[in-house]
């Protein structure tokens, strides 16, 4: 599709908002899969699903206001909010609630400068999705408050449990939903992604994206139009399953060497393991120093917790399964040697 589009001369400047074939695909994609009629005047189509977050926080954030995010939770969150001048505040989640905020504990850090919540179901770094009932319960208190709720659901295609699975534009059209190419779609460096926003919304971040780049790539948008094939998508939910089974397999292999990983996730392609017992195994005292052994003795790269927040995260790490099955057995064999 990239290379027809070359071919006809198809590389001029699209909308600020995305090609309108592009957005009617997605919207389309969300009535099929998810039963939710998502206009596609609601959809902007963005350079990445970074630029999405990042124009939403500019459209939304007045200087000071506050928005809630979990601990632990994707760094570059934090960063969006305060290029805005808005102020991230991170409130630590624990297993016991999926590593995700509740609306108890948003209720109780509300306060006057609170502005909203920046969520992420599935989650990056723990691979946990936010219960639909707790996610309405979550948006119906930032809704009575005036405050906005933003979702990041980049991983929202790769949910592997049908309990989790569902979008939160189908809970209330003043839900903001960032999503991506990138995962799902199997398009990691074309940097195209969108955003769903209630009209004024779109109507603000189409404002921006007008300043800031003019246009998301067209070559990459005529591309993302063969995504919503039916070949393209047999293709994304061969890989999904695929995801899946990795995922059943390197749990289990991962608690046998004293990873454990306190919440099973349920999408994307994560593991976020308590690595208490192989810092004493190995002599360290926390997930920063372990990653620094576990590739010096082992040669296996892993993300330290510490990268994710500060609340606990010291005694955890990140592992990614998007690498081959093959990969996955290396790096268990290399992990056994120097922790079993």
């Amino acid at each position: 599709a990239a290379t027809r589009a070359v071919t006809r001369g198809q590389t001029q400047y699209t909308h600020a908002t995305g090609l309108d074939q592009l957005r009617e695909r997605i919207s389309d994609w969300y009535a099929k899969r998810f039963g939710v009629d998502v206009p596609a005047r609601r959809i902007v189509i963005t350079a990445g699903a970074s630029a999405a977050l990042q124009l939403a926080c500019l459209a939304l954030i007045e200087q000071g206001e506050q928005i809630l995010m979990p601990d632990p939770s994707y760094p570059c969150n934090c960063h969006f909010v305060t290029v805005a001048g808005g102020e991230p505040v991170r409130i630590p989640s624990t297993a016991a609630e999926r590593f995700q905020l509740t609306a108890e504990k948003i209720e109780a850090h509300w306060g006057p400068k609170t502005r909203g919540v920046l969520l992420a179901s599935p989650s990056n770094p723990t691979g946990t999705s936010i219960h639909p009932d707790e996610l309405r319960r979550i948006h119906e208190f930032v809704k009575s408050k005036g405050g906005v709720t933003l979702l990041d659901e980049i991983y929202l295609g790769l949910s592997y449990d049908d309990t989790f699975g569902h979008t939160a534009l189908g809970i209330d059209d003043q839900v903001i939903s960032i999503n991506s190419f990138s995962k799902y779609f199997n398009m990691t460096g074309w940097r195209l992604g969108w955003v769903v926003a209630p009209d004024d919304v779109a109507l603000a971040i189409e404002k921006l994206a007008q300043n800031l780049y003019i246009c998301p790539s067209t070559i990459a948008q005529h591309a993302a139009v063969a995504c919503f094939e039916p070949e393209s998508i047999a293709e994304y939910e061969r890989r999904r399953a695929e995801f899946k089974a990795r995922r059943d397999w390197f749990i289990p292999q991962l608690k046998a060497l004293g990873l454990d990983v306190p919440v099973m996730p349920d999408g994307a392609f994560y593991a976020w393991a308590d690595c208490t017992e192989a810092c004493r195994k190995l002599g360290v005292k926390d997930s920063w120093d372990l990653t620094f052994e576990i590739m010096k003795r082992a040669h296996v790269a892993v993300t330290p917790g510490r990268d994710f927040g500060v609340a606990e995260t010291a005694h955890f790490i990140r592992f990614s399964t998007a690498s081959s099955m093959d990969h996955l057995q290396e790096a268990v064999a290399r992990l056994r040697q120097i922790l079993a």
